[in-house]
């Protein structure tokens, strides 16, 4: 019989939707996706086991399939064995997940809906970069595509600018950071976004201090304002939503509210 490590301090989540195949949850900012050092926090992986404790000991597995940044919050896949796991990554790689996010970015975009069709590269292989996963668009990168739509325009009266916006991304391929780089790349960054933000040195500085009131000043948020908000598993007729994270909705308040109008989100 496997052993089942429980952790001291299960990591809280939603389960949005389940089968015996998998499970949809809605992942909270701040929580890893799979442990990166030994006795390290807590992460999304440490709960499912617990979670799927059962499954596995009677030759179950859990294998997250579109994994989320620490800081992204939003709608996570999960398979329950083998099988299913093998099934939904071929599905990841042939393009029928179909993903959208939301995102709050700096100024307003000119356009309503735009393409941004750029590649990507580690940005350390094109030019010296003290942030070794730093991706940068690049003409040697591999291709990436997103499309985006911006869902509203709203001001917030901040010490570094006032014009903000509630985009939702529709990624066509999926880089490392591609929705944060081609945001950056197109003028309008995540908010809260340490690496592709106002200034690179936010993330350098974060690691050095952690979180300060300094830090928050220039980047508003602490974390990056992305939200993966739909999922969608077309060849089976499937699909998942769910609404902005709550600390995102709480920082951009009645203004956002006021701005949407109508728009379901």
């Amino acid at each position: 019989m496997a052993f089942i490590p429980q952790p001291k301090d299960p990591p809280r989540f939603t389960v949005i939707d389940e089968t015996a195949d998998w499970l949809v949850v809605d992942k909270p900012p701040f929580m890893e996706a799979h442990p990166s050092k030994p006795n390290g926090r807590p992460t999304l992986w440490d709960g499912l086991r617990g979670l799927l404790a059962y499954e596995i000991v009677n030759g179950g597995q859990v294998s997250i399939i579109n994994r989320l940044d620490r800081e992204t919050s939003g709608l996570t896949l999960v398979a329950k064995h083998r099988a299913a796991a093998r099934e939904l990554h071929l599905q990841m790689q042939g393009r029928r997940v179909e993903k959208e996010y939301l995102a709050l970015v700096w100024g307003w975009p000119e356009r309503e809906t735009f393409t941004i069709d750029a590649p990507i590269l580690r940005q350390g292989e094109c030019m010296p970069s003290p942030i070794h996963l730093k991706q940068a668009v690049h003409p040697d990168g591999a291709a990436a595509r997103t499309r985006f739509q911006v869902e509203c325009t709203f001001t917030l009266e901040t010490s570094n600018g006032n014009r903000f916006a509630l985009v939702r991304a529709f990624p066509e391929t999926g880089r490392t950071h591609q929705i944060r780089v081609h945001l950056a790349h197109a003028g309008h960054p995540v908010v809260g976004d340490k690496i592709y933000g106002p200034d690179e040195q936010c993330y350098l500085e974060f690691i050095r201090t952690g979180w300060t009131p300094e830090l928050g000043s220039r980047l508003l948020l602490p974390r990056h304002a992305l939200h993966s908000t739909v999922l969608r598993l077309p060849d089976a007729g499937l699909a998942w939503r769910t609404p902005l994270a709550p600390d995102l909705m709480s920082w951009a308040g009645e203004n956002l509210l006021a701005a949407l109008k109508t728009s379901i989100i």
